[in-house]
C-alpha cells in the first residue's frame, strides 16, 4: 500500500481532516495561483477588453468543469466507501467503471460544449467588443475537457483513498508550467485569451499524467480484465451518485450565466471588475473545498467502517475549523484586497480606478459572509459522502432561485451594487438546506443501524 494513501476510520477526527485538507488547501492555492495568473497577465497584457472576455466565458466554462468534477466527485464515493470497508474487489470494480464512464462522458461534453459555446455567450449578452475572444478562449478550454475528466477521475480516486499529496504535487507542476505558458504564449507571443487557455490546457494535462503514475504504482488498483468489463449495476450506481452532483453544478452555473447577464448590461467596465473578483474567489474559497474533499472522504469511509459517531464528531470539527478559517480569509483579503486586485487591471487604461472601485466593492461583500459558504461545504460533503447526491442537487436548485431573484430584482431598488448580495443569498439558501437535511439523514442512519441495518 501507498505511504500516500490514509485509512480515516481510527484517529482523531479533528487531526484526520484538518491533516487530510492542509494538502489539498495547498494545492489548491496552487491551482488558484495558475487561474490568477491567467488573469493578471491577460489584464496586464493584453488589455481590460481581454479580461472582460474571461468573464464573459467564465460561468460557461465553470458549468463544464463542474459537470466533470460533480461526476467524478460522485464516483469516488463508492470507492471511498469500498476502501473503508475493505472491500478490495469493489474497489476495483468502481474504478474500472469510473474510467470507462469518465471517457464516454468526456466525449459526449466536448461536442456539446463546443456546440454552445458561441449561441450562449449571444443569449447572455455578451458585449460585442469582447464577444469574439470569449469565443476563442472556450473553444480551447472545450477542447481540452477529455484531459480534465482524465485528471479529476485520478485526482478524486486518489483523494478517495486519504491521498492529498499527490494531488497537490500535480498542482505545483501545473503551476508550474502554467505561468511559464502563460508569460510564453500571452506577454512574449501575444496569443492574448486563446494562449492562456492553451497554457491551462498542456498544464492540466501534466498534472494529469504526474497523478496516472502514483495510482499505477499502488497494488490494490492493479486493473484485471473483470474489473474493466462493463458492470450494468456498479455503472448504475456511479451515474446515480454522479449524475445529480453533475446536475447540481450545472444548476449553480445557469444562476450565474443569469448573475452575468444582468452584469453584462452594465457595460465593459462593470464586467471587468466582476471578472478581477471572481478571479479570487476561487482564493477566498480554497480552504472551503480542501475541507469539503476531507469531510466527504472522511465520511464515506466512516459509513463504510459503520462507525456514525465518528462522522458526527467530524462534522462538528470541521465546522468549528471552517468557520475560525472563513473569519482569518476574509479578513485579510479585505484588508489586501485593492491591492491584489491592482494586480488584474493595466494601470495605463483610462478605465482602471472605475474597475478597481467595482471589484473592490464586491470582494467586501463576499468577504463579510465567507463563513456561510465554508458551512456549505461542510454539510454538502457530509451528505455526499453518506451517498446522498440528490439533496446536494437540490441545494444548487435554492442557489439558483436565490441568486436570481437577488440579482434581478435587488438592482431595482438599490442600483448595480445589489448584485453583489446575489452570491451571498445563493449561499444562505443552500446552507440552510444542506444542513437540515445533514441531521434528519444522521438520525435515520442511527435508527437504522440500532435495527442492525446495513448503512451502505
Amino acid at each position: 500500500m501507498s505511504a500516500h494513501v490514509k485509512d480515516m476510520t481510527h484517529g482523531s477526527p479533528a487531526r484526520l481532516i484538518t491533516g487530510f485538507a492542509l494538502p489539498l488547501m495547498l494545492g489548491n492555492v496552487f491551482q488558484q495561483l495558475y487561474t490568477t495568473v491567467d488573469t493578471a497577465i491577460v489584464g496586464q497584457f493584453a488589455g481590460i477588453e481581454a479580461l472582460a472576455a474571461l468573464g464573459a466565458a467564465d460561468w460557461l466554462n465553470w458549468m463544464a468543469l463542474g459537470i466533470v468534477t460533480g461526476f467524478t466527485g460522485g464516483f469516488s464515493i463508492p470507492i471511498a466507501q469500498r476502501f473503508g470497508a475493505g472491500d478490495l474487489h469493489g474497489l476495483r470494480k468502481a474504478v474500472g467503471m469510473s474510467a470507462l464512464l469518465g471517457a464516454v462522458i468526456a466525449v459526449l461534453l466536448t461536442l456539446a460544449f463546443q456546440l454552445a459555446a458561441r449561441p450562449v455567450l449571444l443569449l447572455l449578452n455578451t458585449p460585442a467588443n469582447v464577444l469574439g475572444q470569449a469565443v476563442v478562449y472556450l473553444r480551447v478550454m472545450f477542447g481540452g475537457l477529455c484531459i480534465v475528466m482524465f485528471y479529476n477521475v485520478l485526482a478524486s480516486l486518489l483523494r478517495a483513498l486519504g491521498d492529498g499529496r499527490t494531488p497537490l504535487v500535480a498542482m505545483i507542476i501545473a503551476c508550474a508550467i502554467n505561468v511559464g505558458l502563460d508569460l510564453l504564449f500571452v506577454a512574449v507571443f501575444h496569443w492574448g485569451v486563446g494562449g492562456a487557455a492553451a497554457a491551462t490546457v498542456i498544464a492540466q494535462a501534466f498534472s494529469a499524467l504526474f497523478c496516472l503514475f502514483a495510482v499505477r504504482r499502488l497494488p490494490m488498483l492493479h486493473m484485471t480484465r473483470e474489473a474493466l468489463r462493463p458492470d450494468r449495476a456498479v455503472s448504475g450506481t456511479l451515474v446515480r451518485l454522479g449524475a445529480p452532483m453533475a446536475l447540481q453544478n450545472a444548476i449553480i452555473a445557469v444562476g450565474g450565466m443569469g448573475v452575468q447577464y444582468v452584469i453584462n448590461g452594465f457595460g465593459f467596465v462593470f464586467v471587468a471588475g466582476f471578472t478581477a473578483t471572481n478571479k479570487l474567489y476561487g482564493l477566498l474559497e480554497i480552504a472551503a473545498t480542501s475541507f469539503g474533499f476531507a469531510m466527504a472522504t472522511f465520511t464515506g469511509q466512516n459509513l463504510g467502517a459503520g462507525q456514525l459517531e465518528r462522522i458526527k464528531r467530524g462534522l462538528r470539527a470541521s465546522a468549528i475549523i471552517g468557520v475560525l478559517t472563513a473569519l482569518c480569509i476574509g479578513g485579510v483579503m479585505a484588508a489586501a484586497g485593492r491591492w491584489i486586485l491592482a494586480l488584474f487591471v493595466s494601470a495605463s487604461s483610462v478605465d482602471a480606478p472605475a474597475v478597481l472601485d467595482v471589484a473592490y466593492r464586491y470582494l467586501c461583500v463576499m468577504c463579510a459572509a465567507l463563513s456561510v459558504l465554508y458551512l456549505l461545504y461542510v454539510y454538502r460533503s457530509a451528505l455526499q459522502g453518506m451517498g446522498d447526491t440528490v439533496i446536494p442537487m437540490i441545494s444548487g436548485i435554492v442557489e439558483l432561485i436565490m441568486r436570481l431573484s437577488v440579482a434581478w430584482l435587488l438592482p431595482l431598488a438599490i442600483g448595480q451594487d445589489g448584485v453583489y448580495y446575489a452570491e451571498i443569498a445563493a449561499w444562505a439558501g443552500a446552507t440552510a438546506l444542506l444542513a437540515s437535511a445533514y441531521y434528519v439523514r444522521i438520525r435515520r442512519l442511527e435508527r437504522r443501524n440500532a435495527a442492525g441495518g446495513p448503512l451502505i
